[in-house]
């Protein structure tokens, strides 16, 4: 894999046999007839045992950081991002950085890196981002793969740290498109804006005017307020934490959209589509962007095994000629087979999704062609039509 430029070194017998050194350690990968293979970033012990950072022999030092970062900051010169201050600066593997990605929200940075390998490394990388972008401040979070456990009965607890500069005002807002959202820096995993789906939600701004709509796992209701300021007649927003929700509400304040005119409801998603059910509720536009995986006291999702039954019960809340809109940024998960539990759903509830467009992440979350699975996010729009 490494001969046709994949990143990544996954452990086997192999790589067992390799001699011991310390996380973080740069190595140089060889092939076996020893021909230099480049420059790695160990990780022992983990499953991506080392991440290739360039096929020469370099120095993760200041002078190389800025040279990647240069780089990075040249290939989204070519996209007009409108009136945004929210952006992805630096993609991980998609802008040869592997394990670590750097997010622009407004006057601050975001460094977050999936492999502790990068720990000793942070001070240059600030140093590095200060230099090309003179940031207020930078945050720096740890995102372990097992973040499910990192997460586990800490909502709301401190992941952010800064690096470098100032702090952060705890009202930081950004604008995307020209909407307002707060963001947090410091508290929980996420920063309460998934940034990749932004041109999606200006698509879907146009698809919600004069519609009904309804937003699962609707979290702090970025595309909620999308629809509302898109026109939307009434947007119904579900979630199973009241205070995303409450954070969903005070989004809708900051663009200046009276919360009072819409709906939240707090819930299972799967519960409350029983119920909508029950009481004969129909939505000309139902947008469903579930976690990856996600446990409440009544159900538990993943992508894999519960997209089929999520989609056969929206199915019943839309008539014939509605739009169902579904995405999932589970990277292990490829389109043709997120397709397939569309597809489950479909035929369980004896209707038929007819796709109309098919859309992915942004243009500043690039990846390469010799990196398929940075292409992670699926974003599917389908017109709902009965099957006769």
């Amino acid at each position: 894999m490494l001969g046709l430029g994949h990143p990544w070194v996954i452990e086997d017998r192999f790589t067992a046999r390799w001699p011991k050194a310390a996380c973080g350690t740069l190595i140089e990968l060889v092939s076996d007839s020893g021909a230099s293979l480049g420059t790695a970033l160990l990780d022992p012990g983990a499953r991506i045992v080392a991440r290739l950072l360039s096929t020469e022999r370099v120095q993760l030092d200041r002078h190389w950081l800025v040279s990647r970062l240069r780089q990075a900051a040249q290939s989204r010169s070519w996209r007009e991002v409108g009136d945004t201050t929210v952006l992805r600066l630096v993609n991980a593997e998609g802008d040869g950085l592997p394990g670590v990605t750097v997010d622009r929200y407004g006057d601050f940075l975001m460094v977050q890196y999936y492999t502790s390998a990068w720990e000793g490394y942070l001070p240059e990388l600030a140093a590095a981002l200060q230099e090309v972008y003179a940031p207020r401040g930078i945050y720096g979070k740890f995102r372990p793969q097992e973040t499910r456990k990192l997460a586990a009965g800490k909502q709301g607890a401190p992941q952010g740290r800064l690096l470098s500069g100032s702090p952060a005002p705890a009202d930081l807002t950004v604008r995307e498109n020209g909407l307002v959202y707060r963001v947090d820096l410091v508290h929980d995993l996420h920063t309460g804006l998934f940034h990749d789906q932004r041109d999606n939600r200006l698509a879907f701004r146009q698809l919600a005017a004069g519609r009904s709509v309804l937003n699962l796992f609707a979290y702090t209701g970025a595309f909620s307020v999308a629809a509302a300021e898109g026109g939307a007649s009434r947007v119904t927003s579900v979630d199973a934490a009241g205070r995303y929700l409450d954070w969903a509400r005070d989004n809708f304040r900051l663009n200046e959209i009276d919360p009072e005119l819409h709906e939240f409801i707090t819930g299972d998603c799967f519960v409350e589509l029983d119920r909508l059910t029950r009481a004969g509720r129909t939505f000309d536009v139902v947008f469903m962007d579930p976690p990856s995986f996600s446990t409440t006291r009544n159900s538990r999702f993943t992508t894999s095994g519960g997209t089929a039954e999520l989609v056969q019960k929206i199915l019943g809340l839309i008539p014939p000629g509605g739009l169902l809109v579904t995405s999932s940024n589970l990277q292990k998960m490829p389109l043709a087979d997120y397709l397939k539990e569309l597809r489950k759903g479909a035929v369980a509830a004896g209707r038929r999704l007819q796709v109309i467009e098919v859309a992915g992440q942004g243009g500043d979350f690039p990846f390469t062609v010799s990196f398929p699975e940075g292409n992670y996010l699926k974003y599917v729009v389908s017109v709902v039509q009965e099957d006769i």
